[in-house]
């Protein structure tokens, strides 16, 4: 928490610059700074949106989508979908005071002369607003970020967000994406480097992260909009320049001290170990694929086996000492240093093995497919060998086969897989196209017992303090936009 309160404190001080830079131009100093440089603002913007995912957001959204299963405290709560009056600080200090309101600034102070840094904050502040919009459904977008300007940001229609909307001055977050794309090709003042935290200041590489963004964005549109997902799609693979190879992914890293930590590995082994655990649905689902020694790789195995918990039971939990938690090189590291995956290699493949199979965008469904399977097993530090033997082994699992439906629920089967660790992207894939196929917890409760939520209820504080938060909020069985 001492990374996330740096940059609130932050986000917090540009605020107040903000509002007072007229009267402090009167009488400056050079040791009283009104712009913070970019080289200082961008580190916290990058980990300000990995936390985001990695915090709060991802154990609700791992337990709703049964990668883990709660057994104590708030994750147990969310596990049977008692959703209500949570997310105050992922709202707030991650999302909206915290990486939005610092790539505004990033975007206001840098794009006339620094377009690098530009660049590189309308890509995040995409991936921070679709974050936030594939989470909750509409939300503050266009007004959202820029300090007293607008006190009460007006909540924009999730398609609006996706689609622009001319007459209410919204631009759609496709445009924002290629905004960043045009930035990062212009001549720029001022570069990043080492406080490039995933890149290193490689702008090639943020020009394959922002078309990697597109690819997420478009796929989302497949049931609402096929006409732009198939679209944009086609124009990322005629300029075939995303990411696609793992060294490429969009990896936020974290440190091994105290206070830095991946925050998968702080609550889970520091702050709250016996609040969850492997979900023996999960565990249930690797047997059947006869993939084990993948999950081995991201789960632990105290006592030689794995040891899961059910859903929503209320049994009593294992003994602590012989939970299956996250664990591995690639979840969490030894030390807590393992990065937060945001955009990667095998989410690509699988998204243009989904466009390839629905939408007819060019190249092999089944090709894709393997190379997704693929490169998330590499991913999660299983050998070549391995591979191999599983693609050997299970013939009828690695190939598309059946209807097309049939084909579907395969690729985001293993895409549903391969983002164990990331709960947020997988609720994304689960709600829009129904897979996995998921049944009830036991002993549901929350806004509607009867269904799996398919958004997170708006935050009490942003209901009480913005009189443009929709109240009564809608409820967490009302569908986005975007879902099937």
């Amino acid at each position: 928490m001492k990374m996330l309160n740096k940059i609130f404190i932050l986000s917090v001080g540009l605020l107040s610059m903000a509002s007072c830079k007229k009267y402090l131009a009167v009488n400056s100093t050079p040791n009283n700074p009104t712009v913070v440089p970019p080289s200082v603002l961008l580190p916290t913007t990058t980990i300000a949106i990995a936390f985001a995912n990695q915090n709060d957001l991802n154990r609700a959204s791992s337990a709703l989508i049964q990668h883990i299963a709660g057994v104590a405290n708030q994750t147990a709560a969310y596990d049977v979908y008692n959703l209500a009056g949570a997310f105050d600080n992922q709202w707030n200090g991650e999302l909206y005071d915290g990486a939005i309101v610092n790539c505004r600034q990033l975007i206001a102070q840098d794009s006339a002369t620094s377009p690098a840094y530009s660049g590189i904050a309308k890509l995040e502040l995409a991936y921070a607003f679709s974050l936030c919009s594939d989470i909750w459904g509409d939300v503050p977008y266009s007004q959202a970020g820029f300090g007293t300007k607008f006190l009460t940001p007006r909540f924009d229609k999730q398609q609006d967000i996706y689609q622009g909307n001319a007459a209410l001055g919204i631009t759609s977050i496709f445009d924002l994406v290629n905004s960043g794309l045009a930035d990062l090709a212009k001549p720029s003042a001022l570069k990043p480097g080492k406080d490039d935290l995933v890149y290193g200041g490689n702008l090639a590489n943020w020009t394959k992260m922002g078309n990697t963004l597109l690819l997420k964005l478009a796929i989302q549109l497949t049931n609402i909009n096929p006409a732009l997902a198939t679209s944009t799609i086609n124009a990322v693979i005629t300029g075939n320049n995303y990411i696609n190879a793992n060294n490429l992914d969009f990896a936020v890293p974290f440190g091994a001290s105290v206070g830095n930590q991946n925050p998968l590995y702080t609550f889970n082994y520091l702050n709250r170990p016996g609040d969850q655990m492997l979900s023996q649905r999960l565990l249930n689902l690797m047997i059947s694929l006869n993939d084990t020694v993948r999950l081995g790789q991201v789960f632990s195995k105290p006592t030689g086996t794995f040891v899961a918990f059910d859903n929503g039971s209320t049994s009593s939990a294992p003994a602590q000492a012989t939970r299956s938690q996250y664990a591995g090189a690639y979840l969490i590291g030894t030390t807590g240093s393992a990065p937060a995956r945001l955009l990667t290699n095998f989410q690509s493949q699988f998204i243009l093995a989904e466009a390839a199979l629905l939408l007819g965008t060019p190249g092999s469904a089944n090709t894709y497919y393997q190379a997704g399977i693929t490169a998330a097993m590499q991913e999660v530090g299983m050998s070549a060998g391995q591979i191999t033997a599983y693609f050997t082994a299970n013939p009828t699992i690695v190939n598309l086969t059946g209807t097309t439906a049939q084909m579907e629920q395969q690729i985001i089967t293993q895409k549903y897989i391969a983002w164990i660790g990331n709960g947020v992207e997988a609720f994304d894939d689960y709600r829009r196209t129904g897979y996995p196929a998921l049944a009830l917890v036991n002993n549901p409760a929350g806004d509607d017992p009867s269904v799996i939520p398919t958004r997170l209820p708006y935050t009490n504080l942003e209901t009480a303090a913005n009189p443009n938060c929709p109240n009564p909020r809608p409820k967490t069985d009302v569908k986005l936009w975007w879902a099937k």
